[in-house]
């Protein structure tokens, strides 16, 4: 009986099974010792066309689909208009800004800062290509899009407390301040006094003439530009430098007096100062202050400044507070570095009670009261020596600390990404406006679902 010759293969393939060491499957004169093998093998530079239904890539109920309801639900007419692509008009469609506050909501809440790493999340993650939806996005349009709409931003952070405020789950009975220095972006090597600033000008400025004067043909045009706007960029920053040093200058003298050292800015990132930190070293950062609602441990406050003392830091936020929220809280629960007598003075001008503890530190406000203390110091004095306000006062750290701990941990509050006080402060509206919204889901699902 003849066979056909693929079936005589694998009869023989089977044959040469292990189960039968010792049958020899192969006839005398078959020519397979000489012929060479023939087999698939694996090839990873083609390219495979996959259909994908963008909707079934996310369960219901997935954190991704939450933060587009959350979006769905903000009023995003400040971002809208700035679109200069109108009908009628010539011009590319801009991307939807909903796509990209949601993107960058989710992307704060997962932990990362950087617009690269979003970019890439967004062609290979299906949380981040479900949000995004077939839209193209780079990494240029993510970063530009995080720090160019502060105000517009602001007024979202607004609106996701006004609507808590409205169903009574933000309080306001009780707000915690406390402020947490954060790492920025400029280096130690990067400050320099006075005269070296000056030499870095003029460098800086020759470097921006001999980017102009090149007329080389080898230079793509793309890179040219770039050159010139980083050139550009450098002179810009030496002269704010510059510009900034005798205010610097000023508060070196102020504090330390006549051994006051020459000042230093940095030449990277001109805002930043030198702060103390957490661990007791000392490195550029920025002092991030934040007020949270007590009862609901919501964000209500957020301000940046580049000073690294909290002792003047108080009033201002609540002044803050106030103006987003429209009302005043009954009481503040600051730390023991974010007040003065005269900060309780004119919180209880105001009406605020001030629960903040006595020091037994020389020179430190202690519970024995003092000629010059108003009346509300030594109200001050007397209700913290209680057991009722020193009870109220552990809430601080609940609230507080808790807060800046969810920041650090899993909302990129650990390391700066930008420069410049107004773009820092854009950040931080960020990580405040994806902790509310996570607490929203917390506090309130069934808004979110």
């Amino acid at each position: 009986m003849r066979l056909h010759a693929d079936q005589c293969r694998t009869t023989l393939r089977r044959m040469s099974d292990p189960l039968f060491p010792d049958v020899d499957p192969r006839p005398a004169g078959d020519g397979l010792d000489e012929a060479l093998p023939r087999y698939e093998t694996a090839n990873r530079d083609q390219i495979e066309l996959q259909p994908c239904d963008l909707e079934t890539l996310l369960p219901p109920g997935h954190a991704a689909r939450l933060v587009w309801r959350f979006v769905e639900g903000l009023d995003l007419s400040a971002f809208y208009a700035t679109i200069r692509a109108r009908d009628g008009r010539a011009g590319r469609p801009a991307i939807d800004p909903k796509i990209l506050v949601a993107l960058w909501l989710y992307a704060t809440m997962d932990g990362v800062g950087s617009a690269r790493e979003v970019d890439r999340l967004c062609y290979s993650h299906d949380a981040y290509r479900w949000v995004r939806g077939g839209v193209s996005v780079n990494h240029h349009t993510l970063s530009d899009f995080r720090v160019a709409h502060q105000a517009a931003l602001d007024d979202l952070l607004t609106q996701s407390i006004a609507a808590l405020l409205h169903r009574g789950i933000v309080t306001m009975a009780r707000v915690a301040h406390d402020g947490t220095r954060v790492r920025g972006q400029a280096g130690a090597g990067s400050f320099r006094r006075g005269d070296t600033l000056q030499e870095c000008l003029r460098q800086a400025r020759k470097q921006v003439k001999r980017t102009a004067q090149q007329t080389d043909a080898p230079v793509n045009a793309r890179a040219e530009a770039a050159q010139r706007r980083a050139a550009a960029d450098r002179v810009a920053r030496v002269e704010d430098a510059l510009a900034q040093l005798p205010e610097v200058q000023a508060v070196k003298e102020r504090q330390r007096g006549k051994r006051a050292s020459a000042a230093r800015v940095s030449t990277t990132d001109p805002d930043a100062r030198v702060m103390k930190m957490a661990d007791g070293g000392y490195r550029p950062a920025y002092n991030v202050q934040l007020a949270t609602d007590v009862d609901s441990r919501v964000i209500v406050g957020v301000t940046v400044t580049n000073i690294g003392s909290d002792r003047s830091s108080l009033l201002p936020m609540l002044a803050h507070v106030q103006a987003r929220t429209g009302r005043r809280p009954d009481a503040a629960l600051v730390d023991g570095g974010c007040f003065t007598r005269e900060t309780i003075t004119d919180a209880a001008a105001q009406g605020i009670t001030v629960y903040a503890p006595l020091s037994t530190r020389r020179g430190g406000p202690t519970a024995k009261p003092c000629r010059t203390d108003s009346l509300a110091v030594r109200g001050w004095r007397k209700r913290m020596g209680t057991r009722a306000a020193q009870k109220i006062y552990k809430d601080r750290a609940a609230t507080a600390e808790w807060v800046n701990a969810q920041c650090r941990t899993h909302r990129t509050l650990s390391a700066i990404p930008v420069r410049g006080l107004q773009k820092v402060h854009t950040w931080a509206l960020w990580i405040a406006l994806a902790h509310n919204m996570i607490r929203t889901l917390a506090i309130v699902p069934h808004l979110m679902t």
